[in-house]
C-alpha cells in the first residue's frame, strides 16, 4: 500500500503562482506515472499534468506553459508548480500514482491522495 499526502494548496490572486507537493509513501516512480488531476465543482476530473517513470513529463492543453511537473527522487515527491493562475483553475487538485505494466505484473493498482483546494480570485 502506497500513501500519498498533497499540500501547497490555497487562496492566491490572478496571475499568482503556488506550488502543490505530493509525498508518496515509499519511492514508486520507476513503476508508476505520477499524475495531477484536478476537479473543480460540477465538472468531471481531468488530468492536468503526468510525469512518466522515464522523467518526460506531458501536460493539458489548457495548463501548457503555464504549469510544470516535476519530481525529487530523494524526497519521493511530486510537484506542480503552477503559474499565471486564473480563476477557472480553481478546483480540488488530486494526486494520483498510476501504475505502468510492470507495477501492473506484480498486481499493483493505483493509488490517489485526498486532494488540496487550489483558489484563485481576487
Amino acid at each position: 500500500q502506497v500513501q500519498l499526502v498533497e499540500s501547497g494548496g490555497g487562496l492566491v490572486q490572478p496571475e499568482g503562482s503556488l506550488r502543490l507537493s505530493c509525498v508518496a509513501s515509499r519511492n514508486i516512480f520507476a513503476i508508476y506515472t505520477m499524475n495531477w488531476y484536478r476537479q473543480a465543482p460540477g465538472n468531471q476530473r481531468e488530468l492536468v499534468a503526468a510525469i512518466f517513470s522515464d522523467g518526460t513529463a506531458a501536460y493539458a492543453d489548457s495548463v501548457k506553459s503555464r504549469f510544470t511537473i516535476s519530481r525529487d527522487n530523494t524526497k519521493n515527491t511530486v510537484y506542480l508548480q503552477m503559474n499565471s493562475l486564473s480563476p477557472e483553475d480553481t478546483a480540488v487538485y488530486y494526486c494520483n500514482a498510476d501504475p505502468n505494466q510492470v507495477a501492473r505484473d506484480y498486481g499493483l493498482g493505483p493509488y490517489w491522495g485526498q486532494g488540496t483546494q487550489v483558489t484563485v480570485s481576487s
